[in-house]
């Protein structure tokens, strides 16, 4: 059976200590029927999250413009479910909108998600974390992820409203083949994606110049 993209599940949270102590997270999201999304603005001094509601339990590396929604495909999860033997429920990621039927890995950065009346881009991958290596409890976990490259969608608001779960995404592709996996290696160190994604210039002004400068500092080093 064929699915059209839809929302299969959203989810918001709030920033909870874990259980053992440790630094505050809101990694956990709770399941919600619909939330509002705007732009949260920039990382430092935003609003953080672009979900109405959603928290973020470290603003230094979460949150902001790039980074105001996070979208994984339940496909994938389940395929982690396979090779993890653990049960990942939507929103086991701390992602807001659990997909069906989008490949965000082969997403195209700046690619349009029109649902309903709300616009949302791609715009980076996630890298993983320590709190997502915490969060999963699964050994070697921050590799693992990184080596399969399935580091689902961080979306920026272009056109703010209400999400609802069930919701059809539509999908408005650009015309350039720059997807978030080409951008993740890039980001984690592999120079020929990075010089390729430098060179297609469609990435986010702030992101590229990371990139550049990475380039620059390999030349000369």
């Amino acid at each position: 059976m064929t699915h059209h993209p839809h929302v299969l599940a959203l989810g918001s949270g709030r920033r909870t200590a874990p259980e053992g102590g440790g630094r505050p997270t809101a990694i956990d999201k709770r399941p919600v029927e619909s939330f509002a999304v705007r732009d949260p603005g920039p990382k430092h001094g935003g609003l953080g999250s672009g979900v109405v509601g959603d928290e973020i339990g470290n603003p230094k590396h979460h949150g902001g413009a790039l980074q105001a929604v996070y979208a994984y495909p339940r496909e994938d999860q389940e395929l982690w479910e396979q090779q993890t033997g653990r049960s990942i429920p939507s929103g086991g990621f701390g992602e807001n909108i659990t997909t069906l039927a989008v490949d965000t890995t082969h997403a195209l950065v700046g690619e349009r998600w029109r649902i309903g009346d709300v616009v949302l881009q791609v715009e980076v991958p996630r890298i993983p974390c320590s709190t997502f290596a915490a969060h999963m409890g699964v050994p070697r976990w921050v590799r693992r992820f990184t080596e399969a490259g399935r580091t689902g969608a961080y979306l920026s608001v272009v056109v703010p409203g209400t999400v609802h779960t069930g919701a059809t995404i539509e999908i408005e592709r650009p015309s350039h083949d720059i997807d978030l996996l080409v951008l993740f290696r890039a980001v984690t160190g592999d120079l020929a994606a990075a010089r390729r994604v430098v060179d297609a210039d469609v990435v986010h002004p702030e992101v590229r110049d990371g990139l550049v400068e990475t380039l620059e500092r390999r030349r000369g080093g």
